[in-house]
């Protein structure tokens, strides 16, 4: 049953703010007061819709008392009925609270884990994917820093994914995701398992993260890549220690200027996740049980090639349609992920 008195207070809590702003609120207050403002709105259409059907049933059950309504009323009620669970299903997710970094763009970092250079094409091939969904999506993609093999394969990226609700949708995506397949290096055709490490970020604006300048050391130095004069003639690299957690991030395109910029985002970006990370296991100690739980350290979802199968082990779901699925073709498994953690947000609130 949904609660009447929280839909009520909401209700309430709207017209204030639509008062507060229509009445002339402080320049200070505006842009709080907006944002609330437009976060509630949606809630309390849902709500308007939901009343509204309640209503309606309310009043076909007593036109069946009239005789000349009461044709009218068997004919409508069954379709009010039938629309007052989705209603209330859209009632209880707008009720759930709020992740306040789904809006944000993300940070994009992949690594290759067990498995050597196939662990690292492996790499290679998440980014793809990632690019490619991205693209589908109609969202910005920016890799910030990238160090390849010899072979082709990654050794570290670091990309930026603007658009709406990037976080929101790729959230789920932390984890060890595992391969299994015959390696290009492997003459024999055996079946190799190797693994990559992906993280994804909220990304941190200087507003939420204030990082004093006596907590990090910046170095300069020489660019490794691929050749040029320019990787051979310029300490354009930066490095960033962050002293109190002991992270280092680099950066090493052309501009020092703009890798020290890059290098800080990062930075803030990682910090903000640890923060974010300490609120949530505070919040709730099974928090590694949780679908989205970001564990980098999870074994979240397997590429079984020679099946052409993808299995996400959070949920069990399984898909045979692998080649799709590396295409950037993710929606799917990505909308479970999302229904799972909804299911099991509703189920925490008692809703």
């Amino acid at each position: 049953m949904v609660p009447f008195e929280k839909l009520d207070q909401i209700r309430a809590r709207f017209e204030f703010l639509e008062a507060k702003m229509a009445g002339g609120a402080e320049a200070g207050e505006i842009a709080a007061l907006a944002k609330e403002y437009s976060d509630l709105k949606p809630v309390v259409e849902t709500i308007a819709t939901y009343r509204t059907t309640l209503a309606d049933i309310e009043e076909a059950e007593a036109m069946l008392s009239d005789p000349e309504m009461k044709a009218l009323a068997e004919e409508e009620l069954p379709t009010l009925r039938a629309r007052l669970p989705e209603v209330e299903q859209a009632i209880r997710l707008a009720l759930l609270p709020k992740d306040a970094a789904d809006a944000r763009p993300a940070i994009l970092e992949i690594r290759p884990g067990t498995g050597g250079e196939e662990a690292a094409l492996f790499a290679g091939d998440l980014l793809r994917m990632y690019q490619r969904y991205a693209e589908a999506k109609g969202w910005g993609f920016e890799i910030l820093e990238l160090a390849e093999t010899e072979l082709g394969g990654i050794k570290e990226v670091v990309a930026n994914i603007r658009g709406d609700g990037v976080f929101a949708r790729l959230k789920f995506e932390s984890g060890v995701h595992r391969v299994q397949r015959v390696p290009t290096t492997e003459s024999g055709g055996r079946i190799h398992t190797s693994a990559a490490t992906v993280a994804v970020l909220p990304e941190a604006e200087e507003v939420d993260i204030d990082i004093p300048a006596s907590d990090i050391r910046i170095d300069t130095m020489r660019a490794s890549g691929a050749g040029g004069q320019h990787v051979n003639t310029t300490d354009s690299a930066v490095r960033i220690t962050h002293v109190p957690t002991g992270i280092v991030v680099t950066s090493s395109e052309k501009s020092q200027h703009q890798n020290r910029a890059i290098a800080m985002q990062v930075l803030r970006t990682r910090l903000y996740d640890l923060e974010r990370q300490r609120a949530e296991e505070e919040r709730a100690a099974d928090r590694k049980a949780q679908v989205g739980s970001g564990d980098r350290s999870e074994r979240i979802r397997t590429y079984n090639f020679p099946q052409g199968r993808m299995t996400d082990h959070r949920i069990n779901l399984t898909l045979y349609r692998l080649n799709e699925v590396m295409q950037g073709d993710l929606d799917e498994v990505i909308d479970a992920l999302i229904e799972s953690d909804q299911a099991a947000k509703l189920a925490e609130q008692g809703l």
